[in-house]
């Protein structure tokens, strides 16, 4: 598999002719209004290389791909043992803190996603062309801490101190054809997708479990038969958390959005953070492509574009309460899905907010309705995720079910299996039976792997046997997990707040997340209803103290769901906490802590908790205060079961 514009040994590239290796470095570029400006940093390259790599036994590799990144390294080179990973800033007299973070991203990314690259020696070097020397420690450099800095007549000495004491060899061909799987997060995965990437070329399909392109064919399918036979149609798509269903609805809205501009595809989601944030990444995102390709787009019209992809599902609903209007949009795909509103919900905020009087839809059977509107044909897809209501209001899978029970009984449903099969979707035996009467049921619309903790699929399992508090399975799925994807404990904030920062390499990204009913935490400083802007605290840099780097601003379960960072710190509140073996449930009102009692209640604060507990990529420490002998709201009894219970399972304790 050719991932490189350019690729030889090294004895090769330096008899090649120079400018052989530029016309094959030219053709294979895309980007042709680029051309002068990346031709003269080639040529440069070249030049510098074949000068520095004299004597040196090897293969080269001019811009070779980061499909998760949706970018191109400027050069790998790898000889013995080691592969060094290369950023050339052609000209530069500094060594930027960007470019440095880049080029460790780079590593960190064939380390994690490129199997060849697994367990070796990932080297990254900066070079800038006109620099001073630098120093480095090498030790540093290989745990990506550091990266190896030279200006153009270093480089052979860093390949010669790093190969130094060198035994082994990689073997090319293995490490060229190795599989590359990525699991981006959603973020970049919605910038790579609206830049033309397909889902196959940014996600993993190593494994028949993991069937984001079988997901994305099959609604093809029924959009192209429900297209053909003029009929409406439905797709429940179901998936553990982080296994994929926001990035299987954008590519889908993408895909047809690039297939047919007549069908107007949407993404919609209720969930305002997500919108925001997706939303700032892509303008920011065509901001810097459209100045790179000298052809200027203010912010302004970046974010007029590319609102129109994705939308706040109550500005959709809005839009259409004037019942004569039909909807534009043929296929919509709708994220969290089951987190739209009861009838009871709907027709209190209409009341309240739009003075109308007689609402009487829930959310689900209004957006049919309003689809139901098309004449001909239309595909809705809805993106299901079980035990993840954790809101009052949300209706869950039922609310969608009830509206084909009781009306619109001419669309064609297509549900995954899991939603007859398991008790997270469909509580009651009547609507699951009527489900299976009525519709089709399909095992390629469930996404049974979690992506998201890439370095272990049991993540979502162990966690909801933690909530469920089956002791021994959350005590053995723990040992299972815990060298792939470290879980610590620890009393102490700052501890905390050392580890994620020691932890985290190149622009691998921390934070600091809590329940939004943890009002006590206050005590300590951290503050649950100090609202904080999501785009800011998803994608802004570590040099900003409003984003999650800064470990200030804390993201409760309402900023962070349906999106994901590297690591977290959870900061555990007296709201959900272990009492004689079993959950405690609480929210405070006023100067107290009152008992919840509702079951429906209970389930929303035990999914604010799954959803927290499954938002990190690489690994999480959770921290328990220690309690208050003095703070009748803050007793020790409400934090140390908890703090118990996670020792017993066997988290280590952080010191």
């Amino acid at each position: 598999m050719n991932r490189a514009y350019y690729s030889n040994s090294i004895s090769n590239f330096i008899f090649d002719d120079s400018t052989l290796i530029l016309g094959q470095l030219s053709l294979n570029h895309s980007n042709r209004s680029l051309e002068d400006l990346q031709k003269n940093a080639w040529v440069k390259q070249i030049e510098i290389l074949k000068n520095e790599l004299i004597g040196i036994d090897g293969s080269i590799y001019f811009e070779f791909q980061i499909p998760r990144m949706g970018k191109r390294v400027d050069n790998i080179i790898i000889v013995k043992d080691c592969v060094f990973v290369i950023e050339f800033k052609v000209g530069d007299t500094t060594y930027g803190k960007h470019a440095e973070n880049q080029v460790i991203d780079y590593c960190l990314d064939l380390k994690n996603f490129h199997e060849g690259s697994h367990f070796t020696k990932l080297i990254p070097v900066l070079i800038a062309t006109n620099a001073e020397e630098s120093t480095f420690n090498i030790n540093e450099v290989l745990e990506h801490y550091q990266v190896a800095k030279c200006n153009k007549l270093g480089i052979k000495n860093i390949i010669e101190k790093f190969i130094k004491n060198s035994v082994d060899k990689i073997d090319i061909k293995i490490w060229e054809n190795s599989i590359y799987k990525p699991t981006p997060t959603i973020i970049e995965a919605a910038q790579a997708l609206y830049k033309g990437h397909k889902v196959k070329e940014i996600s993993r399909h190593d494994s028949e479990k993991i069937n984001l392109d079988k997901t994305s064919n099959y609604i093809n399918e029924v959009i192209e038969s429900s297209k053909l036979h003029s009929k409406k149609s439905i797709c429940f798509i179901t998936g553990v958390p982080g296994a994929g269903k926001t990035l299987a609805g954008l590519s889908i809205a993408n895909e047809r959005m690039l297939a047919d501009e007549d069908e107007h595809a949407v993404f919609l989601s209720g969930n305002g953070p997500l919108v925001e944030v997706l939303r700032e990444a892509l303008a920011r995102d065509l901001v810097l492509i459209s100045k790179e390709n000298k052809a200027k787009v203010t912010k302004n019209e970046a974010k007029r574009r590319t609102n129109t992809f994705i939308q706040n599902i109550h500005h959709f609903r809005d839009m259409y309460l004037d019942k004569g209007l039909k909807p534009t949009e043929k296929v919509v795909v709708f994220d969290e899905a089951q987190r739209a509103w009861t009838k009871k919900q709907v027709s209190s905020f209409m009341k309240r907010k739009k003075g109308i009087e007689d609402f009487v839809m829930s959310e689900p059977e209004f957006l049919i309705d309003v689809m139901n509107r098309h004449e001909d044909w239309c595909t809705v897809v809805c993106l299901i995720g079980g035990g993840q209501e954790i809101n009052t209001g949300e209706a869950g899978l039922e609310e969608w079910v009830n509206a084909f029970q009781n009306n619109f009984k001419d669309w064609e449903i297509h549900f995954s299996n899991s939603i007859v099969n398991s008790p997270n979707y469909i509580k009651t035996e009547i609507q699951k039976k009527w489900l299976q009467e009525n519709g089709f049921s399909e095992t390629d619309l469930h996404l049974a792997v979690s992506m998201r903790s890439f370095r272990s699929e049991q993540v979502s399992e162990f966690v909801h046997e933690l909530l469920e508090l089956n002791f021994d399975n959350t005590k053995k799925l723990y040992s299972e997990i815990k060298k792939s994807f470290p879980i610590f404990l620890t009393r102490d904030i700052n501890i905390a707040k050392k580890w994620l920062r020691k932890e985290s390499k190149g622009t691998e990204r921390i934070g600091l997340i809590a329940s939004s009913g943890a009002r006590r935490l206050k005590a300590l400083g951290i503050d649950v209803k100090n609202e904080i802007s999501a785009p800011n605290w998803f994608l802004n840099s570590s040099d900003d103290i409003r984003s999650s780097y800064f470990l200030e601003d804390i993201a409760t379960e309402f900023d962070i769901q349906g999106l994901e960072i590297d690591r977290t710190c959870l900061i555990w509140g007296a709201n959900f906490h272990i009492n004689k073996n079993q959950w405690k449930y609480q929210s405070f009102r006023g100067t107290k802590w009152m008992n919840i009692n509702q079951e429906v209640s209970k389930e929303y604060l035990k999914n604010t908790y799954r959803v927290l507990l499954t938002r990190a990529r690489q690994g999480m420490v959770i921290f328990i205060p220690k309690g208050s002998n003095i703070d009748h709201t803050r007793p020790i009894e409400f934090y140390d079961g908890t703090y118990k219970y996670f020792k017993e399972i066997g988290i280590e304790e952080l010191s």
